[in-house]
């Protein structure tokens, strides 16, 4: 009996180192090498896997960074430019800096502009309520301010204001990587250039339907009039659809733009205050109305 238990325990062991022998070479046969860079860059990275760089995780863009030869595509919009800096000093590679990002809402039909005409009663979502119908107003392509942008955002980064029914984004908690964008079904979330001091210049508006049909829908509609187009000394601004759109790159935030818009639509925000100009004593006016009147 003892000479069977002693026989099996050796057979056991036996087919045991066997059987470790064939996985060790199988394994080595089969082995992936894996960088080690990818882990140094992976470690220099934020950890946020929002998805901002367009790859699947920290981990998915480190390896994509390590492939590339030439990695000036490829940007963290999380970790910026210092980042990219110490990822390029630990590739040897060259990457070139680019200005940072913020998010912008460009849509200002708040209640108060943009009545509504008819209430939702169903799931609470953008999507959905853009998938079913246009919305509870009569502009189809504005904010329909139910908050998907928001529960999207890692950074809180993003709210609802509870008196216009639309998004406002915290610039200084904004990482720009583009979730909120992704996540509007109306695309009126755009990431756009972050100037000094952060000062913006856009149109808040989206609507692409004709002068008049847009104005009826909402207060601060961009009628396509081009008004804005004709005192851009840049060609910053397009219209396009009835529609404008002024270019983040060639804008010089001059603000001309924004003074000749008739219905408001052009926003500048983080600016100081315009100066007032003070008013003519009524002699004066009326001695320049002697003056034109003499010389016309």
């Amino acid at each position: 009996m003892s000479s069977i238990i002693l026989f099996t325990i050796i057979s056991l062991s036996a087919i045991g180192a066997i059987a470790a022998i064939i996985l060790y070479f199988a394994a080595q046969k089969f082995k992936v090498f894996e960088d080690p860079r990818i882990d140094q860059v992976e470690e220099n990275l934020p950890a946020a896997n929002c998805g901002g760089c367009g790859y699947p995780g920290c981990r998915g863009f480190a390896e994509a960074l390590v492939k590339s030869d030439d990695i000036s595509d490829l940007y963290c919009p999380v970790g910026g430019n210092d980042t990219m800096s110490k990822v390029a000093e630990i590739l040897g590679k060259a990457v070139e800096a680019k200005d940072p990002l913020v998010a912008v809402i460009r849509c200002s039909g708040s209640p108060e502009h943009r009545k509504r005409e008819n209430s939702y009663d169903g799931a609470s979502t953008c999507v959905i309520v853009s998938a079913l119908y246009s919305g509870e107003t009569a502009c189809q392509y504005g904010c329909h301010g139910l908050g998907d942008c928001v529960d999207v955002c890692d950074f809180e980064a993003i709210y609802m204001d509870k008196e216009t029914d639309l998004p406002v984004v915290i610039d200084d908690n904004c990482t720009a990587c583009g979730a909120c964008v992704k996540a509007c079904p109306n695309d009126i979330i755009e990431l756009r250039k972050k100037n000094k001091k952060d000062r913006k210049i856009f149109v808040s508006c989206v609507n692409m339907d004709k002068g008049g049909i847009a104005k009826k829908a909402c207060d601060v509609a961009c009628i396509g009039c081009k008004a804005c187009v004709k005192v851009c000394a840049y060609d910053a601004i397009i219209v396009e659809n009835f529609l404008a759109y002024i270019d983040p790159v060639k804008c010089k935030l001059c603000r001309k733009c924004v003074e000749v818009c008739p219905t408001n639509s052009i926003l500048e925000i983080n600016f100081p205050p315009r100066k007032v100009k003070p008013a003519q004593p009524e002699g004066e006016k009326e001695n320049d109305n002697n003056i034109i009147n003499q010389e016309g």
